[in-house]
């Protein structure tokens, strides 16, 4: 069993790596929270990491295929615009301008791989391009920040299970005993992990979800074999869109407007980069996942915690954070500087 388990840690160094450090730089901070480890401090907790978590699995997909994405946080700033416009009204009309915000997230995705595939520019200069229209549409859609969401739909989904249950009459006389053993977990949490791990696992198995990472290993070894390589590159840039926009309109629920933000944009974009390599993904591609970059979000979240706790200057906070992403972006080249015959970075 130990060997096993060492095997395992072993063939998943990137992963437990980061798990480990996210677990000592979590439990530290609980320790050092004048609260300590509560329910409202970990809903709070949850509640920042969701975005950064969707967005950071919205940038692993393209990275897997050994290109970046540079228009993920400018599609969930876009996808925000377009939801605290359209998450109003009845359930019904809530749930269809969530859809809504998902299928042009997608679409924008999509724009991406079809540009990437047909017209053969490199990923990184066609996200760059596409992410500022994405810009300039939530500027025309919202230019000034506002909207409006369901003050409902906010307080169930930013709360614990409990609130949700209550809010929507699950709740009510009497019947609250079975939710007693998850009552006090954050909807947040199980939001990120249902959508985000539970659509990235299937789609992982898939057929297109392998050939993602075999053109990673080598596009040309891909090609070769026959594996659906165009379509593969097409799908990897629709579910960023579509991940990157289940951060725009969950960040519209969470803060009940929307807002054109292009330093925002920008920080979700680098800070994604930072979650994918500090969860273990080579930016050459081939090696990582969706779930150690959920962690590594954690990390960079729980950095951003100990800010508030310790009293960080204002002033030396962006230098804190931008040494953490320097780093970060610096583990993913490590193994370049251990290669002695070029042709291993394609193996």
């Amino acid at each position: 069993m130990i060997d096993k388990l060492r095997t395992l840690v072993l063939r998943n160094g990137g992963f437990s790596a980061a798990l480990a450090m996210f677990l000592v730089f979590f439990i530290s901070y609980q320790m050092l929270h004048p609260r300590g480890f509560s329910t409202a401090v970990f809903i709070q907790n949850a509640n920042e990491s969701v975005a950064i978590g969707f967005v950071a699995i919205a940038q692993t997909i393209p990275v897997l295929l050994g290109g970046l994405d540079l228009s993920v946080g400018a599609v969930m700033t876009l996808a925000n615009t377009i939801a605290s416009h359209l998450v109003t009204g009845t359930p019904l009309q809530m749930v269809l301008g969530m859809i809504a915000t998902l299928l042009i997230g997608s679409a924008f995705g999509l724009m991406n791989g079809l540009i990437v595939v047909y017209g053969r520019i490199q990923p990184i200069i066609a996200t760059l391009a596409t992410g500022a229209i994405a810009i300039g549409l939530a500027l025309l859609i919202r230019p000034s920040p506002g909207g409006e969401i369901d003050p409902d739909l906010n307080w169930a989904l930013t709360n614990a299970v409990f609130d949700m249950a209550e809010t929507f009459g699950f709740a009510d006389n009497g019947n609250a005993a079975w939710l007693q053993p998850i009552a006090n977990i954050p909807v947040p949490l199980i939001i990120i992990l249902v959508v985000g791990v539970g659509v990235w696992l299937p789609f992982k198995r898939t057929v297109t979800g392998r050939t993602i990472y075999a053109i990673g290993s080598s596009e040309g070894a891909a090609y070769m074999s026959g594996l659906p390589v165009a379509r593969a590159k097409i799908a990897a840039f629709t579910m960023a869109g579509f991940f990157a926009s289940c951060g725009g309109l969950y960040l519209a629920i969470q803060t009940s407007s929307g807002n054109a933000d292009i330093s925002q944009a920008g920080a979700y974009t680098l800070n994604s980069i930072a979650a994918v390599v500090l969860g273990g993904t080579s930016l050459l591609g081939g090696i990582g996942g969706a779930i150690g970059s959920l962690i590594g979000a954690g990390i960079l979240r729980v950095i951003s915690f100990y800010f508030r706790i310790l009293s960080i200057d204002p002033l030396l906070q962006p230098l804190i954070e931008g040494l953490v992403l320097l780093g970060a972006v610096s583990l993913g080249a490590l193994r370049t500087f251990r290669v002695k015959n070029m042709m291993e970075l394609f193996r």
